[in-house]
């Protein structure tokens, strides 16, 4: 089953030049989303497509793909992706990771057409009771959330969907996801 996520980052800074990635526009947190969607216990989720939306400045947006089937020479430390995301941004490469200037409302629209797009909002579907289907794209917002106006164009194309009323982290919320679904595939539903 393979998955897809995007995270709306508000701040994440589209120059290279920062010291860390707290001090990035909390790229720290693009960092832990990446790998919470990516990584096993030693080794990668090759069905699993990352996307972070860069919102800050000085030159946004900022579209970094991550492709999990393509990904190699990465660790989960935080000193290697500050390494890999300051290239990145500075248009240099890495293996399965991409840069351009697509925006939120244009990968969403996109990627409806071969998706089936979910929103985590803490008033949405109960996460567990729904069926997913074999293409599923889950959209959620950093530490600030999901700008409202980013919400109502993804909900056009998608629906809410919760984890419960407790709000988590984004990196936990894509945790829970991976461990949801690879319990739908490990038990055949």
């Amino acid at each position: 089953m393979a998955r897809e996520f995007i995270l709306f980052s508000r701040m994440g800074k589209t120059e290279p030049n920062s010291n860390s990635l707290h001090d990035a526009g909390r790229l720290d947190i693009v960092h832990e989303c990446i790998v919470s969607s990516l990584f096993f216990s030693h080794g990668l989720r090759r069905n699993v497509t990352f996307h972070a939306i860069l919102n800050g400045p000085p030159n946004p947006p900022q579209h970094i793909q991550l492709n999990g089937e393509a990904l190699y020479d990465v660790r989960t430390d935080i000193e290697t992706w500050q390494q890999i995301l300051k290239k990145i941004l500075a248009g240099k490469s890495h293996p399965g990771i991409t840069k351009d200037k697509t925006g939120f409302e244009t990968l969403v629209k996109t990627k409806a057409q071969t998706h089936q797009i979910y929103v985590l909002e803490e008033d949405g579907k109960q996460i567990d009771n729904l069926t997913f289907s074999n293409d599923s794209l889950f959209i959620l917002g950093d530490h600030v959330g999901l700008p409202k106006k980013a919400e109502t164009y993804a909900l056009r194309f998608g629906e809410k969907v919760s984890l419960g009323k407790q709000p988590y982290l984004a990196a936990s919320c894509i945790t829970i996801i991976n461990y949801l679904l690879d319990q739908k595939i490990t038990n055949g539903s």
